[in-house]
Formats: structure tokens, C-alpha cells, sequence
């Protein structure tokens, strides 16, 4: 598998310099953290293999400007000030598929809020495909999203009908890896919740989106589905299920918080992860990029 911390999708809106450099380090620290092995697969950082660059301008040359006005993640991003923001924020999927394609990716595991992009991505696959080869013949494939787990979509923990992001304004409205056990405590206490107690039927939340993604974060650490939690704790009011969710979390996220401090305060140890991943990843996309060309007629 590539692993890819994506520091060229961060600069869609504006970074300071020194966090930039910072954030990818973190990116890189949780992805080992977590358990990715970097021997087994490729991590890497996105700025430092060139190919994704060169392969989005031959993207955007075949994407449509169509196809990115139906795109509603920069719909949301950009939301009232739409003339205010990046061309990089606009063609930020065309980036993306070029972080597939230039892998020839067939399996890419996403949240179903990116399953819009991967869609975007395999159009733009077929139509190179189409424009500059033969009836039949393939050379980017089409990448299937793989959406696994209960929590295809985690929702702030101030406004379940938000997507919890590292880019909100409060910290409060996200659990970061970097938390310590008391943060995580204060986070889910002062969660938003309702007065309501826990139903027995998973359909019984519909329209209680902040109780619907409590137990939605809870099913996803303890690897249960949502209906096996509601079995556990029907009847109960959120006094009872915040405090089990917290012991759950400390335990799930502790050792990865813990590992990556310990990797945070050696960072010459990502420093040569990522330095080995660039070259395994370099390796693999500039063939690709290379024959993408010459099929379009680049003279080499």
C-alpha cells in the first residue's frame, strides 16, 4: 500500500511555513504510529515526488471544468467566499486523482465524503483512456473506493451534522492523536448531546445526529457494529455511556499518542521513513507519468 501525507493538498488554503513542515512530520508519526509498517509500505510526503505535479496538469487538461462544479466539497470550503479562493482549492480533485493515478491504483480506502472525488478520478481515468488509446484498451485502471468500518464519516463532537476536521476553529469539536487521556476525557464530557436515552434500534436516532455519531465513534474503536453498542447500552442517558466511551478511548489512543511522542521527539527517525519512502514512491510513479506522456504524444 502508499501511504501519502498530502502536504501540496494542504496549501489549497493558506500554511504557515514552519507548522507546514511540523504537520507533516505529525501526519508521518501518527501513520507509523498507528501501525503502518514502512518497511511493508511505502510512507511518504506528496511535495517530494514529483510526478503528482506533473501528472495533475495533464489531469486538468483532461477533466472538465463541468465535472469540478459538481464537486461539493469545495461547495462547503469555499462557501460564501468562493471568488476569495485558491484555483488550488478548486482543482484540489484533479490533485487527487493525480495521487491515485500516478500509482495506477485499483483500491483506494476513503470516507464516503470522498467517494465524490474517487467518482471524479475514474471519470478522468476513462477519458484519458478514450482520448489517446485504442477501443478497449486501458492504461490508468478505475479506482474503486473501499469504505470500510461503522464510521465512514465522523462528525464533529460540537455539531453531529458537521465532519469533525483539524481545520474547525475549536479544538473542542475533534479528538487529535496528540491528546493526552485528560483532554480526551473533557472532550467527550463536554460533547454535544441530548436529553434522550440511547434507543434500542439504530433507526430510533434518526434525527439525533450528535448521539448518532457518539455511538458511531464508539462502535469504530471497539470494532462493534452500531447496533451491537445500542444492545449494550439501551436505556442508558449519556451520563452512563460518556464515561465508558472515555475509558474505550484513553485505551484505544493512549499507545498511538504515546508512540508518537516518542517519534515527535526523534524526528530525524520520520525524517529517514519519509526520506526512504520518497525514493520507493518516486520509483513506482515516474514510469507512469512517463508512459502517460508519451501515449499523449510528448516527444522524448
Amino acid at each position: 500500500c502508499v501511504y501519502c501525507v498530502v502536504d501540496m493538498h494542504a496549501i489549497t488554503v493558506w500554511q504557515d511555513p514552519a507548522e507546514l513542515a511540523a504537520n507533516t512530520r505529525e501526519v508521518a508519526a501518527a501513520y507509523i504510529a498507528a501501525g503502518i509498517d514502512a518497511e511493508k509500505h511505502i510512507i511518504f510526503n506528496q511535495s517530494k515526488v514529483s510526478a503528482h505535479a506533473e501528472l495533475t496538469w495533464i489531469l486538468n487538461c483532461v477533466a472538465r471544468i463541468g465535472w469540478l462544479n459538481r464537486m461539493t466539497q469545495f461547495k462547503e470550503r469555499a462557501g460564501k467566499h468562493r471568488e476569495n479562493a485558491s484555483v488550488g482549492l478548486y482543482t484540489y480533485p484533479v490533485l487527487m486523482a493525480a495521487d491515485i493515478l500516478a500509482y495506477r491504483a485499483t483500491h483506494v480506502p476513503v470516507g464516503d465524503d470522498q467517494k465524490q472525488h474517487l467518482e471524479l478520478a475514474r471519470d478522468i481515468a476513462q477519458k484519458f483512456n478514450n482520448d489517446f488509446l485504442g477501443e478497449g484498451e486501458v492504461f490508468f485502471p478505475q479506482p474503486e473506493p473501499v469504505i470500510t468500518g461503522p464510521a465512514p464519516r465522523v462528525m464533529s463532537l460540537r455539531n453531529g451534522s458537521e465532519k469533525m476536521s483539524k481545520s474547525a476553529p475549536s479544538d473542542m469539536t475533534r479528538i487529535n492523536l496528540t491528546d493526552d487521556a485528560d483532554l480526551i476525557a473533557k472532550k467527550i464530557k463536554k460533547a454535544k448531546t441530548d436529553t434522550e436515552a440511547l434507543p434500542e434500534k439504530l433507526e430510533d436516532l434518526d434525527g439525533r445526529p450528535e448521539a448518532l455519531n457518539l455511538i458511531t465513534i464508539y462502535a469504530a474503536l471497539a470494532e462493534k457494529s452500531k447496533e451491537d453498542v445500542l444492545k449494550e447500552f439501551v436505556g442508558q442517558e449519556f451520563s452512563k455511556f460518556k464515561p465508558a466511551m472515555v475509558e474505550l478511548a484513553v485505551d484505544k489512543l493512549s499507545p498511538i499518542t504515546s508512540r508518537m511522542s516518542e517519534l515527535l521527539d526523534d524526528p530525524s527517525q520520520i525524517d529517514a521513513i519519509l526520506e526512504e519512502g520518497n525514493a520507493k514512491a518516486n520509483a513506482e510513479a515516474a514510469p507512469v507519468v512517463e508512459e502517460a506522456k508519451k501515449i499523449m504524444g510528448f516527444y522524448s
